[in-house]
Formats: structure tokens, C-alpha cells, sequence
């Protein structure tokens, strides 16, 4: 690549700036642009030029700079679609405390029938809309809402099991409703 010297008219590369070196320090040359203002570049980021707007450099040297300042493009990733196993599941909280406002003056079996009609009404609503999975919230407790849950779930084509204990410990029931084409 030949060297710069005051006088010397040049281009940037990245740029459409033109303009006429008034000043060379180590790494920076200052050009004064046609419009009397002064720009500072790196020596790397100009190139000569005649008069004419005819470059000075060979090709080869074109060719060396574009490839410098090429950044690797990335690779586009085509998006794959999850599969049914990882679709977001659908999830019923049947705590007593989500579904009234209030439980006063109601007896333990009123709250299991608010409880199990809803979680009723929840999977019919699944069926219909031909969501897979589902997931009951029941809690621990005694274990007596599990239970109806269950001999709920025996009545309908669906398989169910307890659900992920990492995310919903042992107050959990996983349903899976087959999809008949």
C-alpha cells in the first residue's frame, strides 16, 4: 500500500468523504473535505486518489480491504416448531380460595363440589378446544379432592398422572387428553 504525504488526495473507504490531507501523525491522517472542514481517519480507512477519482491501488489491495472489514455473516437459524410434548400447558388452580370470594358458612363438602365441578367444566373445556394437556392444582392436604379428581378423570378418554414435582411438588395432577381425528 504506498504511504500518504501532505497534498495527497484521498478517499475513505467505508464512506463517500473525500478530501485532501493537510496533516499526518503516526496512525491518523487529517483531510480537509470540500467543504473546509477536517475529518481525522486511521491510515487504513483511506485510500488515494487522483484528481480524475481514479483509485491508485491495485485490486489486490481492494480486495484485501473489503475482506478486512467483511464480518462473518451468521447462519439464520430455521425455527423449528415445538413439539406437542413441549406445548404450554394449560393450568387449573382448584384451591377453594381462587374460585369464591369467600368460604364462609360453607361446609367442607359445598367447597369439594365447587372444586370438583370446575375442574369438570376445565376439561370438558380442554376436550372441546383440543388442548393435550392439562394440569390440576389440587394441594396436598388429605387427599380427598385428589381422589374425586381421579375418579373424575376415569370417566373421560384421557390418561392422567402426577405432574412435574420439581415445578408443582406433590399437590399436582397431569392430564393428557387424546386427540381422536
Amino acid at each position: 500500500m504506498s504511504t500518504f504525504q501532505i497534498g495527497d488526495t484521498v478517499e475513505t473507504i467505508d464512506d463517500v468523504i473525500k478530501g485532501t490531507i493537510i496533516s499526518l501523525s503516526d496512525a491518523n491522517v487529517t483531510i480537509e473535505i470540500d467543504d473546509g472542514f477536517t475529518m481525522r481517519f486511521l491510515s487504513s480507512e483511506l485510500v488515494k486518489t487522483i484528481q480524475k477519482d481514479k483509485i491508485t491501488v491495485s485490486n489486490y489491495d481492494v480486495a484485501k480491504i473489503k475482506k478486512e472489514k467483511e464480518l462473518p455473516t451468521k447462519r439464520k437459524q430455521v425455527a423449528t416448531k415445538p413439539k406437542e410434548r413441549n406445548a404450554p400447558k394449560m393450568e387449573v388452580d382448584l384451591h377453594i380460595h381462587h374460585l369464591v370470594p369467600s368460604t364462609k358458612d360453607m361446609t367442607n363438602h359445598e367447597m369439594l363440589n365447587i372444586q370438583i365441578d370446575t375442574a369438570k367444566r376445565q376439561l370438558e373445556f380442554a376436550i372441546r378446544k383440543r388442548i393435550q394437556k392439562i394440569v390440576f392444582i389440587h394441594g396436598v392436604g388429605a387427599g380427598v379432592l385428589k381422589e374425586e379428581l381421579h375418579y373424575l378423570f376415569g370417566r373421560y378418554d384421557v390418561n392422567y398422572y402426577d405432574a412435574d414435582y420439581q415445578k408443582y411438588g406433590l399437590g399436582a395432577t397431569e392430564v393428557y387428553v387424546f386427540q381422536n381425528s
